[in-house]
């Protein structure tokens, strides 16, 4: 007979990953019933959104087709960057009754905390092909160092 040791499965993510995952949609959903927004169909609607980080930068990418750059409020409050905006609906006429309107209209607001440090005189918002895209370079206390080990 062989025996064989029991190894627990390692979750996928750090345990920090998932407290910070969990804030941000409690974060979301505290936003979304507190905004008071309704969209077609009588719901709030938030467009979705990423959050990467490199050495020297945080960047935020929000889908949002179908809005104008004049559409967009950015504003960056500690380590909270704030994004809202209103997408208005169409007033094309058309004949007959909808079959289905599964598009969101209306206003948002998005609120995240950052991941990391940021200089606020450094943002930048880009928005091509119906994706805004906030580049946040870090502050340089944020930024990783690479420390010498002496000898003694």
């Amino acid at each position: 007979m062989r025996l064989i040791s029991y190894q627990p499965q390692l979750a996928p993510w750090s345990s920090f990953d998932r407290l910070s995952s969990l804030r941000d949609l409690l974060d979301s959903a505290f936003e979304l019933a507190g905004t008071g927004t309704q969209a077609a169909g009588g719901r709030a609607w938030a467009p979705v959104l990423d959050i990467y980080e490199d050495a020297e930068n945080v960047t935020v990418k929000l889908d949002a087709a179908g809005l104008k750059k004049e559409d967009f409020d950015i504003s960056l409050h500690d380590d909270n960057i704030t994004i809202s905006g209103e997408r208005k609906s169409e007033s094309e006429q058309r004949d007959g009754e909808s079959f289905r309107s599964e598009r969101f209209f209306g206003e948002f607001s998005r609120t995240v905390t950052l991941p990391a440090a940021v200089k606020s005189d450094g943002v930048a918002a880009t928005y091509t092909d119906g994706v805004l895209t906030v580049t946040l370079p870090k502050a340089e206390e944020a930024k990783p160092r690479k420390i010498e080990v002496k000898v003694k």
